[in-house]
This record gives C-alpha cells, sequence and structure tokens, in this order.
C-alpha cells in the first residue's frame, strides 16, 4: 500500500509539472539577449517604483502571463501564500508606521492611518508582483538560454544565475512531494492500526520534520550537484561549448532597440511619477492616459506568448 501511495504522488507530481510547463513561451524565437533585457526592465521597474498604479500594472501583467502560460487555475492556486502575505503586511505597517492624516480607527488607542494601511498593501503587491515575474523569467529565459547569453564571458556568474533560478522551483516541489509522503505514511499509519493516540493533532511536528527533510535534500543535492559538475570537468576549459547556439541576427537587433527604446519610456513613467507621497497625504495619481506606455509593457509577455503559441501550435 505505501509503494503504490508513493507511485502515485510521484507521478501526480511530474503530471501537475508537465502540465504546468509552457510548451512554447514569449521571446522563444529572438535571442536570449532580449528577453534578459526586457526582465531586468521589468523586475526593476517593479522593485523600485512603489506607485499604486504601476504597482497594480506590474501585478496585473504577471498575472496575465502566468494565465497564459500555465493556466488559469494553477496560476490562482499559487496566490495561495501569497494573498495571506498582502495581508499580513497591510496589516502590521500601520502598527510600526502610525502617520498619515486620514484616521480609520483607534484599536486600544493604537490609531490606524489610511494612508499607512495603503503603503502597506503597495508593499505587500510589489513583493508579489515581483516573485510572479520571477517565475515568468524562469519560463522566458530558461537554463540553456543564460548559458547561451553569459557562458563564455562570465561562466561562473551564468552559472550561479540559471542555478538560482531552477532552485525555488525544485524547492516548492520536493516540498510537496515531502508533504505527500508523509500524508501517504500517515494515512496507511491509520488503516493499519498503528497509529498513536493524538498523533493527528501534531501537525506543527510533522511540518517541522517536513523542514527538516527538505533542508537536508538541499544540502544533499547541492553537494551531489557540485561532484557532478567537477566529475564533468567544469572549469577546464577557458572556453566551453553550448547545446543550443543562438544567433543574433538584425531582427533581433531591432527587437533589442525597439525594447531598449519602449523600456526608456516605461522608465521615464517611473521616474515623473517617484514624486508619489503617501505621507501625510496622498499625492494625485496623475494622467491615467500617462500609464498606457507602462501598462502596454507588462501586457507584452502575454501578448506574445498568446501569438507565439497561435503559430506554433
Amino acid at each position: 500500500r505505501m509503494s503504490r501511495g508513493l507511485g502515485d504522488v510521484y507521478k501526480r507530481q511530474e503530471g501537475e509539472r508537465m502540465a504546468q510547463a509552457p510548451r512554447h513561451t514569449a521571446f522563444g524565437t529572438m535571442h536570449p539577449a532580449v528577453p534578459a533585457a526586457f526582465l531586468v526592465c521589468t523586475l526593476g521597474l517593479t522593485m523600485f517604483a512603489p506607485h499604486p498604479v504601476l504597482v497594480s500594472l506590474s501585478l496585473a501583467g504577471a498575472l496575465a502571463y502566468g494565465a497564459v502560460a500555465r493556466g488559469v487555475r494553477p496560476t490562482l492556486l499559487a496566490l495561495r501564500w501569497q494573498l495571506p502575505l498582502i495581508a499580513l503586511l497591510a496589516c502590521v505597517n500601520p502598527l510600526f508606521a502610525q502617520r498619515g492624516s486620514t484616521l480609520l480607527f483607534s484599536p486600544f488607542g493604537m490609531p490606524v492611518y489610511a494612508e499607512s494601511l495603503l503603503y502597506g498593501v503597495v508593499m505587500a503587491v510589489m513583493f508579489m508582483a515581483s516573485v510572479l515575474w520571477f517565475q515568468a523569467a524562469r519560463d522566458i529565459l530558461p537554463q540553456d538560454k543564460v548559458l547561451s547569453l553569459f557562458g563564455n564571458a562570465a561562466p561562473v556568474i551564468s552559472l550561479m544565475v540559471s542555478m538560482t533560478m531552477r532552485l525555488i522551483p525544485r524547492f516548492v516541489r520536493q516540498g510537496h512531494v515531502i508533504a505527500d509522503v508523509q500524508d501517504v505514511a500517515l494515512s496507511c499509519a491509520d488503516e493499519s492500526g498503528r497509529r498513536r493516540a493524538g498523533e493527528r493533532r501534531g501537525l506543527v511536528r510533522r511540518r517541522m520534520r517536513q523542514s527538516s527533510v527538505l533542508m537536508g535534500w538541499a544540502m544533499e543535492d547541492s553537494l551531489e550537484t557540485a561532484d557532478a559538475m567537477r566529475a564533468r570537468g567544469w572549469g577546464a576549459a577557458e572556453r566551453r561549448t553550448t547545446y543550443v547556439r543562438c544567433r543574433f541576427t538584425s531582427r533581433d537587433m531591432f527587437c533589442l532597440v525597439l525594447v531598449a527604446a519602449f523600456g526608456a519610456l516605461c522608465i521615464a513613467v517611473a521616474w515623473r511619477s517617484s514624486s508619489f507621497a503617501f505621507y501625510p497625504q496622498l499625492s494625485p495619481l496623475g494622467p491615467w492616459l500617462s500609464y498606457i506606455p507602462y501598462a502596454a509593457w507588462m501586457f507584452v509577455p502575454a501578448a506574445l506568448h498568446v501569438y507565439e503559441r497561435s503559430v506554433f501550435a
């Protein structure tokens, strides 16, 4: 029974991984320099533009790409741990930043202002959008493209970037596998009658055991990766070849220039919005037409993915 349960767990995990992996992503037919420039600019705009409208547009663009690339249901299920985090940050910030001009309520003599509450929501949404864009970067710029882009110029940096991009998804998947294995073992113990009384209430202890197993797996996996790279001769040659040879064509040059010009326009919009202040009163949001280029930039990956999937379907 235990072996059948474990087999079902691994089959389900592999099926979910294959179903969530986009078959053809945005920027898939371009040189890696184009999506790399786009992602660097997008992440910079998301993390360094704390404006309510700009942060909301960035989050909407990341969610749109996740919906068209991996599906609506997996994208919404991934928000299960992010939405409580937004609520937590939004509630905690007014307790430490008691500033503003619009008093909402005062529990236990502690004033809560609308401005500090909005600032906490904006910071939480910024964090959520950054996580989603890093997840999109894993699909748009996979490991082989990172290595082909920086492999000869900076092999160590390219290896670190590629391994970091794939570490978090593997970490999350392995955590789900460990949790599923523990649930299978627990259900088998229940059916065989060997379960100790009151162990069902030990949820915290099981989660601590899961974290311990996950940390041990991560350290063991890192050692095995280092040994495998040393056995394969990593660093033995000054220049390394790549499996996928990417040629920089005139079309890639045109796209890169277009990304640079469009990105400069979005940076100008973000720079113009940098004067927005939360305290003591909210600054005016400004003309809404000025946010159109920023919105178009954030929805480019979703539009490109839909177009390229329709062409290469």
